[in-house]
């Protein structure tokens, strides 16, 4: 080694009496004001005659280059000289590379002879530095040491001791990475020096609040949450950050240069910060991240572009952004819980040590790279980020990380959805495991009522090399979905080519079932019924699967008049002749073709449903046997049979497969709780408009006029255009409701033709009897208000006569009451006292009716002269349609008190008396303890109408929180 003491320069004849100040950067990073100042104080040192080593470390992008340089420039203007090298890998033309770089501004640097031993050319490089630092002091500033020549690398640590130990005017100035790689790192600079003899400095990254200064530095007029976000994406590092507001500075609009100072700006200066590195210009941002992976090495540069794709995998959303989710690909949102993984996903994925990435995750994690998701699992800090670490991936690449990411997820027992995501993402597997998990998160989507993300999961699983049969199975249940969504002539198409293929005789036929309903819900009920009968032609040997077919033809002919005289001809034909080919299910359509059309009573009706019932059925054909034995038990009045019936009806449901009797249940669920008079509990929002009315607008049309909500009536009414509309059994009931509405309107005429179009379409249809439509009285209440008693009269006996057939208390005593009211005199007052008389002992199905019945006999008693019998029973009539929250009735029965002389309220306003049935049926179960949830789900209402029906309940109860319920409910 050579000796210092011939290397050692003769002693500085001249020295500033003491250093200049270091000039002030008000734009520098609070986290560097701390190194600036180590380095200031270096400097200090060597003006003075006593040098050392300054070494600077710091993770990529935290500043290192733009302290030393800035400390360089600080140097140079207080007279020192400075001599710089960058080292960069490849940059080694030779040994020394980096020394020369120093070297190469002195006028006199003459190259050692490169063919000279290494200490020899060492020692003359040193001899030339010391000679010069005689005449002035000098600042050696050598950035990213740690990619310096080895020869230079050594040079620099001799000299690093030399200068500490020695009282030589040089200032050593150095940079080296320091940051958590996978590869383990290589021993420092300082390895081999005492700690003695350096000063040493880590670089932090930036908090929050410095990035929110530096961004704000630039844009002081920037809302709050675009600093934050463009923080996040700064991660950290004030390279990504300087690089990203070039980046901003150059897409965003520009200033209104004629705003008067101070004035808020109009426009919006300041969208939302992009996600995707393609939206910047001209690309500093995503340049800067490539040289930070490119910094980090290959080892690390593929986990974090593993960690990247991962994420992608689940939406790329990042916690702590304002809306920021967690969207799934396709559509729909994942589950905390769903995230990317831990270390030991990552590292089996990437190929790497995972004790070296748990440690990479710890250390990105400070930095500010990557945060914490939902679900406790990293991600990048913005998306933005990971999209520009994702650059320049290839496809295949993402493809087969996905891939990996979902064989080892599914290994490790992670959640299906997630596993799925990334299924979606990593083209066709292969194994038989990838469309069994999409099959199981179409059902986990599908019970959380994510069925737009169960079609993205179902079109990905036919990506996938299936057996016939299966394809078949995914055909059924995607088209389905498809059809029942926004995308119907898709779903057409996959129906009908699950059809073609030939998997089992259920499959086939639950796949016909779907086709069939997809036709008839547009209008196709011909070719729906004759798909239905060409599957049963090819199914010989399958009587049970026959009697599917023949009850699904007979219950979609219901939308077409003509389709259902054939259909129920030829039903009606064979269970005659053939009773043995008919099922339970198609003879209990036949009892509800009896009820309809007046050709049985509900007690006969009920005892064959029942009988029905007790025989086994095959799956297929069982829902056709619950729905409709629902309809006729609700026909029946017997609700609560029928809410039964239609619960496991809809229980046995499949979400994924198309079947006409799952919009039949939902129809009678809404029946039922208008026959109950429960307006409320039907539903709380009008629905939109299809391709015609339904039976759920229909009944929500007569809720509204019920509930007094007459505007919400006439919007929902003038709704339709029904000369468009498809000519099925749903359109006669609308017209139903909407003759209830134009009569309760005032436009009587309207309401009279309505009724008597209904009548005239539903009787072409055999269906003549009153529980479906009692739209001869209706026709009768409006004949009598245009002066037609005579055609009343006759209506009215009409539908007395036919009401008596089917015999429920409901059905006749309305037929009663309207007869009375046509007829009058003392037999109509007879008729409306029967009415009431026959309605009081009727189950609450009839509650409704028994209202109106004594609202009914309050104005033929007012007529007789009888008033105060009257005000008694309007009194009853106003109290019970409060209680059923029928607005329009309760109006009505205090007009007739006022016109009877009455001057006492009708009804109760407060207390538990007042509530409405549904008032009173939603705060027991809240007193029992049940959440607003747990009461929707079980009601089946929106949350919403929960909420509404409690904060009534509340204000009549005189009580302010839920715990006072019960005592409320039960002091009155």
């Amino acid at each position: 080694m050579p000796d210092p003491q011939r290397e050692r320069p003769r002693p500085v004849r001249s020295r500033p009496d003491r250093p200049r100040p270091v000039r002030p950067r008000p734009d520098r990073p609070g986290e560097h004001r701390e190194s600036a100042a180590l380095l200031a104080a270096g400097i200090a040192r060597a003006q003075s005659g006593t040098g050392g080593l300054v070494l600077l470390r710091g993770a990529t992008g935290t500043g290192r280059t733009s302290v030393l340089e800035a400390a360089a420039e600080d140097a140079a203007a207080q007279g020192m000289r400075v001599l710089r090298a960058r080292c960069a890998p490849g940059s080694a033309a030779g040994p020394f590379a980096a020394v020369h770089q120093l070297l190469d501004c002195l006028v006199e640097f003459e190259k050692p002879d490169p063919d000279a031993d290494e200490r020899e050319q060492a020692a003359l490089l040193r001899r030339i530095l010391y000679a010069h630092a005689d005449e002035t002091p000098m600042m050696l500033a050598v950035d990213d040491v740690h990619l310096a020549d080895g020869p230079s690398y050594r040079w620099l640590v001799e000299t690093a001791r030399h200068v500490g130990r020695l009282p030589l005017p040089v200032l050593l100035a150095v940079t080296e990475r320091s940051q958590y790689d996978i590869e383990p790192p290589a021993p420092g600079f300082t390895h081999t020096l005492s700690p003695a003899l350096v000063d040493t400095h880590t670089l932090a990254p930036l908090t929050a609040d410095s990035a929110t200064r530096l961004v704000r530095s630039e844009h002081p007029d920037a809302p709050a949450d675009w600093i934050a976000a463009c923080a996040r994406a700064g991660a950290g590092s004030p390279l990504l950050l300087r690089a990203l507001l070039d980046d901003l500075g150059a897409v965003l609009p520009a200033a209104d240069p004629h705003r008067p100072s101070g004035e808020a700006s109009t426009l919006t200066p300041y969208p939302p910060l992009p996600e995707t590195s393609a939206a910047l210009y001209p690309g500093s941002y995503p340049a800067a991240v490539h040289w930070w992976l490119d910094s980090a090495g290959p080892a690390t540069a593929e986990v974090a572009r593993v960690l990247a794709v991962l994420e992608e995998g689940q939406g790329g959303g990042t916690t702590g952004e304002p809306g920021g989710g967690t969207t799934r690909p396709g559509g729909g949102t994942t589950r905390p819980g769903g995230g990317p993984g831990g270390a030991g996903l990552l590292a089996e994925v990437a190929g790497a040590d995972p004790a070296r990435v748990a440690g990479w995750l710890t250390a990105m994690t400070g930095l500010g790279v990557v945060r914490p998701g939902p679900d406790g699992h990293p991600r990048y800090a913005h998306p933005l980020l990971r999209d520009a670490v994702l650059t320049g991936v290839p496809d295949t690449r993402r493809r087969a990380v996905h891939r990996a990411a979902a064989e080892a997820m599914l290994h490790r027992g992670a959640p299906t959805g997630t596993v799925a995501g990334h299924l979606l993402l990593s083209g066709p597997v292969g194994a038989p495991w990838a469309p069994a998990v999409l099959r199981d998160a179409t059902a986990l989507a599908l019970r959380d009522g994510h069925s737009d993300q169960a079609v993205v999961f179902l079109r990905r699983a036919l990506e996938e090399p299936l057996p016939e049969d299966h394809r078949q199975r995914i055909l059924t249940e995607l088209g389905s979905l498809e059809c029942a969504g926004r995308d119907s002539s898709a779903g057409m198409s996959r129906l009908t080519e699950a059809l073609r293929l030939h998997g089992t005789p259920q499959d086939r036929v639950r796949a016909a079932v779907a086709l069939g309903t997809a036709l008839a819900g547009r209008g196709r009920t011909r070719a729906a019924v004759e798909v239905l009968r060409t599957m049963d032609g090819q199914l010989s040997g399958h009587p049970d699967l026959g009697a599917t077919l023949q009850t699904a033809s007979a219950l979609l002919s219901d939308q077409d008049q003509t389709v259902r005289q054939d259909v129920y001809r030829c039903l009606t034909d064979t269970a005659e002749h053939s009773p043995e080919l008919v099922g339970p299910a198609a003879r209990a359509l036949l009892v509800r073709y009896a009820a309809t059309a007046a050709l049985t009573s509900a007690d006969d009706a009920m005892r064959q449903v029942r009988a029905l019932l007790a025989e086994p059925a095959h799956p297929l054909t069982e829902p056709f046997l619950l729905g409709t034995a629902a309809a006729v038990a609700q026909w029946a009045d017997e609700l609560d049979e029928a809410d039964r019936l239609v619960d496991r009806g809809l229980a046995g449901q499949r979400p994924d497969l198309l079947h006409p009797m799952h919009a039949a249940l939902l129809n009678t669920r809404a029946d039922i709780a208008a026959a109950r008079g429960e307006y409320a509990l039907l539903p709380a929002e009008r629905p939109a408009p299809a391709r015609g009315p339904s039976n759920v607008h229909a009944t929500t049309l007569i809720a509204l006029v019920e509930t007094g909500r007459a505007e919400e009536a006439r919007r929902l009414a003038d709704g339709f255009d029904l000369r468009e509309a498809p000519d099925n059994w749903e359109l006669n009931r609308f017209l139903y409701a909407r003759g209830v509405q134009r009569a309760a309107a005032g436009d009587t005429a309207g309401a009279l033709v309505d009724f008597l179009e209904c009548g005239r379409r539903q009787t072409a249809r055999d269906v003549v009897s009153p529980v479906v439509t009692p739209w001869r009285s209706a026709a009768a209440e409006c004949r009598l208000a245009l002066g037609s008693p005579r055609e009343a009269l006759a209506l009215a006996e009409e539908e007395l006569r036919l009401a008596r057939v089917w015999n429920t208390p409901r059905t006749v005593g309305r037929s009663l009451r309207v007869l009375g009211t046509v007829t009058g005199g003392r037999r109509g007052l007879a008729l409306a006292e029967e009415a009431v008389g026959m309605l009081t002992d009727a189950p609450a199905a009839a509650q409704g009716e028994l209202a109106a019945a004594l609202l009914a006999q309050g104005r033929q008693l007012t007529a007789a002269g009888e008033r105060a019998r009257a005000r008694e029973c309007l009194r009853t009539a106003a109290r019970k349609a409060e209680r059923l929250g029928a607005v329009r009735l309760r109006t009505l029965a205090e007009a007739a008190l006022r016109e009877g002389g009455a001057r006492r309220a009708a009804t109760v306003r407060t207390g538990s008396g007042s509530l409405t049935g549904s008032e009173l049926r939603i705060a027991r179960l809240a007193a029992e303890g049940r959440t607003n949830a747990e009461i929707a789900g079980l009601l089946h209402l929106a949350r919403r109408t929960v909420e509404t029906h409690l904060t009534s309940t509340y204000k009549k109860l005189g009580i302010r929180r839920r715990a006072e319920l019960g005592q409320a409910l039960t002091r009155d």
